[in-house]
């Protein structure tokens, strides 16, 4: 997730100090992976490092952290036994990064927000060892106080996609834009529990809606809602192996909408809300167009995972949600396998 960088830019634009908590070494089994993070305010916590007393005894020593004065607010590395300290069943070693992020933010955030804004990929080096001193990274380089093999790493990380990981003495974390692209077409009661649910995943959503003021005063920092006279010329704006959900209020702004998906021909995902005789029609109609059989046979209709019946807004949500995520993991597992397993398996 890239949301925690946007929240502590949020918190720093607002004068409020916070401690950032982030997983810097797992050992046997863990609830969270190298690199989750969370923020503990003097209000609220935000996002999860794995829950449970881990979770709970971090947040209590975060708080501490944040009442005590500058002088014992020093960044630290704790080690927290799961199984002998925590009474947790997994039983693993973690290491949790205390970092105490002042009301007028620090060097470090300032340069990696500035990469954030603009979807620059960078990797966030943390030295261990001394003093938890923190380096951005980019596929350019990094300033001169940091060891060439560490830079190597890490550009290595950006250039192979690669997560989180400890080398030579550092935390190797990527920051890297979200390539998971989503489409929702329609602002109605079933589109906006949709966003809901999809909002809260790594990803972009473009909420596309023809009507005026349709959409709710503020929305996800991952969501740009478009109110568009023209709402399935939108469909051109989206990348290729992007995800469309086609949920409007107009079955002929879905059947638009729905043919200029399909003659894309490099959707990941085309789901349209409906039911089984609503497929039907359309594909009678986009065939009369000219749609040829093998584009139709990637327009998903009804939608969302089988076994949930559930018409309310929220079920249809999740169901959709499961689905595009079902979708997303199998693409990914495809694109993991080596090319000659690709094209033989």
């Amino acid at each position: 997730m890239t949301d925690w960088v946007s929240q502590l830019g949020e918190l720093a634009a607002n004068g409020e100090s916070s401690v950032l908590l982030t997983v810097a070494r797992v050992r046997g089994s863990a609830p969270r992976e190298i690199g989750a993070k969370m923020i503990v305010t003097a209000t609220e916590s935000i996002g999860t490092i794995g829950g449970g007393q881990l979770e709970y005894q971090c947040v209590q020593a975060a708080c501490e952290q944040l009442s005590n004065t500058a002088a014992a607010r020093a960044n630290s590395v704790r080690r927290f036994a799961l199984g002998s300290g925590c009474g947790q069943c997994c039983g693993g070693v973690v290491d949790i990064l205390f970092e105490f992020i002042p009301e007028s933010g620090c060097n470090w955030l300032t340069e990696l927000l500035q990469a954030h804004r603009e979807r620059q990929p960078a990797v966030i080096a943390t030295a261990m060892n001394s003093g938890t001193r923190k380096v951005i990274i980019t596929r350019d380089g990094a300033g001169d106080d940091c060891p060439v093999d560490v830079i190597s790493a890490a550009q290595s990380i950006l250039l192979m996609k690669g997560a989180a990981v400890t080398s030579s003495g550092f935390l190797l974390e990527p920051v890297v834009p979200a390539g998971f692209h989503i489409a929702i077409f329609g602002a109605g009661h079933v589109g906006a529990a949709t966003v809901d649910a999809l909002s809260r995943l790594d990803c972009n959503i473009r909420w596309i809606d023809g009507r005026r003021n349709i959409f709710p005063a503020a929305v996800p920092s991952n969501v740009t809602a478009i109110e568009s006279a023209e709402p399935a010329r939108e469909v051109a704006a989206m990348p290729e192996g992007a995800y469309f959900v086609v949920m409007t209020h107009s079955h002929p702004l879905d059947l638009e909408i729905c043919d200029q998906v399909l003659r894309r021909d490099d959707a990941a995902y085309c789901g349209l809300i409906g039911s089984v005789s609503k497929r039907r029609r359309f594909e009678r109609l986009m065939m009369k167009q000219g749609m040829s059989e093998s584009l139709l046979e990637n327009l998903v209709c009804p939608i969302g995972v089988s076994g949930i019946d559930g018409k309310k807004p929220v079920e249809i949500a999740l169901a959709v949600a499961a689905e595009i995520l079902q979708t997303r993991d199998r693409i990914a597992a495809v694109e993991s396998r080596p090319v000659s397993l690709r094209l033989h398996g």
